[in-house]
C-alpha cells in the first residue's frame, strides 16, 4: 500500500530531524544524563517536528538498549512505538478531545504502572484547543505527576496556553526550517524514490513551504502525480503559483508604472487558475527581496530567492526608488489583508496592481498623468479618478511659486475678526489698531506641497479633501483655504486635526495655531437656494415654518 511521503520519512531518531539543533542536543544531553522533565511543551510553526521530536523523546525514554541519547530503533519497544501498538505512549488529539471529561479519564489512568515501560508518556496535541476547564483539570495532574508519568505537549499557538501550564513545562522553540536544508532533504528522497528532482525544483518547493518539512514533502509528492521528471515548471504548477516569469514581469510593469501590463499578466494568471491569494504572498516575497538589495547590496545571503533570479533583483532594486519599494509592500500587505474576505479575488489583486501603477511617486518621477488606458469597467474608472485626484498634491511640488499670489484672503478677511488663542504668543500675527488681524501680515507658506504629502501619509481621507488648497502664515497661526468644504468635516472628525498639527510641525518645526476656510461660494449658494427651495415648497403645501 502507498505511503505519504512525509509519513513514509518521518524521522525515526533525533539524528534523523533536519534544521532543529536547539532541540534536538538538549533532549539528547538529558536523555544521556537521565535528567528528563516531567513535562515539556514543544512550539512552533506546522511541520517543523514538534510531533516527531516528542514521539522520538517517549521512544527513547522507554528504549532497553539507547545508543548515545539515541533510540536504537531495533528492540521492541522502539519497534512497537514506531508502528503506534505501545500502549504506555498515549498520543491525544485536544482539538477532538478538548473536554474536562476527556482529561479526567487521563487523570484516572495516570495512577495505573506502565505495562511494559519504564515511562507512561502522554502526547498531547495541539494543546492549545483544550477548554479553560479541561486546562485547570491537567493542571492538577501536572503539578505533581506520578514517577512514572511524562507529559510532551506540541502546539503552535504558544500564547493561548495558560501561563500556569507554561511554567510546569519546559519549553522548547522549533525553528521554521531553512530552505537549503529542505532542498537538500527533498533531494535525497528523490533520489530514495528514484526519480529525478532538478536543485531548482527542490528549491522553489522548499520556498513555497514556508520552512515547513511536512508541506514541502507533501508538496513533492504532489510533483511526483505529474511526472518523475520534476522541473521548476512542474513544481510551479503542482503547487499552484505563478512562478518566477510571471511575478517578475508584474514587478517589471508596475515599476515601469505600465497598468495595462500588470493588469493584462494577473488577468493570464487567474485565467491559468492560478491563486490570487497566493499571488499576493509572491509578490510581496519577491518585493521584499528587491528592498533587501536596494538597503543591502553587498549580502545577497539574506534573500529569498533562487540564484537565477537574483540578477533580476538586483535590476529592479537599481530601477525603483526605496520610497516606492515601500509604497508598494504598504499596498500590498493591505491587500493580502482583505483578499481572503472578498468574493472576488481578482478584482481586489488588480485595483492593488493600479494603486501601484499609479501611484504619486511613480507619476511624480516619470511625469506621466495617472490616466491609464485600461478597462474601462466603472469600477477602474473610479479608482483611477481618485488616484489622480490625490496625485494633484505631489504635482504642486513642482510648480514655481507666484512672487504675489493674489488670495481670497485679502479680500475677505479685511473686516473679519479671527478668533485668538487664549495666551498670546510673542509671534502672533500683526493686528491693526481695531484689534483686528493685518492681512498684508500673512504670508504663502512655502512648503505647503510638502505639508500635504507628509499629511497624506497620516490621513488619506483628509488629504483628498485639501487637493488645490493653499495656506498662510503669520507668527504662530497658519490659515488654510480649501475649495472642498468635505474638509471642515474631515477636520472635525476623531483625531485629524491633530495628524495635521503633527504633520506640519514634522514639515516646518514649528507648532502652529490652525484655522481653516472654505473658499468654494459656488458650493455655498447651491446649499442655500436647496434650502430655500425647500422651505418654498413647504410653504406652498402649508406646512409651517419660521418665516411663515
Amino acid at each position: 500500500m502507498y505511503q505519504a511521503l512525509y509519513r513514509k520519512y518521518r524521522p525515526l531518531s533525533f539524528a534523523d530531524v533536519v534544521s532543529q539543533p536547539q532541540v534536538t542536543e538538549t533532549l539528547l544531553n538529558q536523555l544521556r544524563t537521565g535528567r528528563t522533565a516531567h513535562a515539556y511543551i514543544f512550539t512552533g510553526s506546522r511541520g517543523t517536528g514538534k510531533t516527531t521530536c516528542a514521539r522520538i523523546l517517549a521512544k527513547a525514554m522507554n528504549c532497553l538498549n539507547p545508543v548515545d541519547g539515541n533510540p536504537c530503533l531495533e528492540c521492541e519497544i522502539c519497534r512497537d512505538a514506531d508502528e503506534g501498538a505501545l500502549g504506555d505512549i498515549i498520543e491525544i488529539d485536544a482539538a477532538s478531545n478538548s473536554g474536562v471529561e476527556d482529561i479526567r479519564d487521563l487523570r484516572e489512568g495516570t495512577v495505573y504502572m506502565p505495562e511494559r515501560c519504564k515511562y507512561k508518556v502522554y502526547i498531547i496535541d495541539e494543546v492549545h484547543m483544550l477548554s479553560p476547564a479541561a486546562f485547570n483539570a491537567l493542571l492538577k495532574i501536572m503539578e505533581e505527576p506520578p514517577a512514572h508519568v511524562k507529559f510532551i505537549l506540541a502546539t503552535t499557538e504558544i500564547h493561548k496556553v495558560l501561563p500556569t501550564i507554561l511554567s510546569r513545562c519546559q519549553r522548547f522553540d522549533f525553528h521554521r526550517i531553512k530552505s537549503d536544508d529542505i532542498a537538500k532533504r527533498l533531494l535525497w528522497v528523490a533520489e530514495q524514490e528514484k526519480f529525478t528532482l532538478t536543485n531548482e525544483a527542490a528549491l522553489l518547493i522548499a520556498k513555497a513551504s514556508d520552512g515547513g518539512m511536512r508541506d514541502a514533502l507533501s508538496l513533492l509528492d504532489r510533483c511526483t502525480a505529474y511526472s518523475d521528471n520534476i522541473t521548476e515548471d512542474v513544481a510551479a504548477s503542482a503547487a499552484g503559483i505563478a512562478g518566477s516569469g510571471p511575478v517578475f514581469r508584474i514587478l517589471e510593469a508596475a515599476a515601469d508604472h505600465n497598468t495595462a501590463e500588470a493588469v493584462k499578466a494577473v488577468g493570464e494568471l487567474y485565467d491559468s487558475s492560478k491563486d490570487m491569494q497566493q499571488l499576493c504572498a509572491e509578490l510581496i516575497g519577491q518585493l521584499r527581496n528587491v528592498m533587501l538589495a536596494k538597503t543591502v547590496p553587498d549580502d545577497t545571503g539574506i534573500l529569498n530567492c533562487l540564484p537565477s533570479e537574483t540578477a533580476q533583483v538586483k535590476a529592479l532594486a537599481e530601477k525603483m526608488p526605496i520610497e516606492d519599494i515601500f509604497a508598494d509592500l504598504d499596498i500590498l500587505q493591505q491587500t493580502g489583508d482583505k483578499i481572503g474576505r472578498v468574493p472576488s479575488k481578482r478584482v481586489e489583486i488588480e485595483m492593488c496592481m493600479i494603486k501601484i501603477c499609479t501611484s504619486r511617486a511613480g507619476a511624480a518621477a516619470s511625469g506621466a498623468s495617472a490616466n491609464n488606458s485600461i478597462d474601462n469597467s466603472e469600477i477602474y474608472a473610479k479608482i483611477e479618478m481618485l488616484e489622480r485626484r490625490l496625485g494633484d498634491a505631489s504635482v504642486q511640488r513642482t510648480a514655481p511659486v507666484r512672487s504675489e499670489p493674489q488670495y481670497p484672503y485679502q479680500q475677505e478677511r479685511q473686516n473679519e475678526s479671527v478668533p485668538q488663542p487664549a495666551q498670546t504668543s510673542p509671534s502672533a500675527p500683526a493686528k491693526t489698531e481695531q484689534g483686528k488681524i493685518d492681512p498684508s501680515s500673512f504670508k504663502p507658506v512655502e512648503r505647503w506641497a510638502d505639508i500635504l504629502e507628509e499629511y497624506r501619509a497620516a490621513c488619506p481621507s483628509g488629504s483628498a479633501a485639501l487637493v488645490g488648497s493653499y495656506a498662510l502664515e503669520s507668527g504662530d497661526m497658519m490659515l488654510i483655504f480649501s475649495e472642498n468644504s468635505f474638509f471642515m468635516s474631515v477636520l472635525k472628525a476623531g483625531d485629524n486635526a491633530e495628524k495635521l498639527k503633527r504633520s506640519i510641525q514634522k514639515i516646518t518645526g514649528r507648532i502652529y495655531t490652525i484655522r481653516a476656510k472654505c473658499t468654494n461660494k459656488t458650493e455655498k449658494a447651491d446649499t442655500r437656494q436647496s434650502l430655500e427651495a425647500i422651505l418654498k415648497k413647504a410653504q406652498e403645501n402649508g406646512i409651517p415654518t419660521e418665516q411663515s
